[in-house]
């Protein structure tokens, strides 16, 4: 069985308020040093098989289409074995 992650990240000029919230919690909770932090969504999806060219195809429209908001979300699609 193989596994394609889709990685969903708001684009670096959208504002992330999620990731500000997190961002200020750090230093109340001990952590220091983090200069940034961006929220973001992870899909994993599961093939019978293997993952060929057509079924990386399909999973980038499924991407375009219904993971992520293109107007102002990126994504990256990665194979796991």
């Amino acid at each position: 069985m193989a596994r394609v992650v889709v990685a969903v990240m708001p684009k670096p000029e959208i504002l992330d308020p999620q990731g500000k919230a997190v961002l200020g919690a750090l230093p109340r909770l001990g952590f220091s040093g983090v200069s940034d932090v961006r929220q973001g969504k992870r899909f994993e999806l599961e093939f019978d098989g293997e993952v060929t060219p057509d079924v990386l195809a399909e999973v980038e429209r499924m991407a375009e289409t219904l993971l992520s908001n293109p107007v102002i979300e990126n994504y990256a699609v990665t194979v796991e074995q």
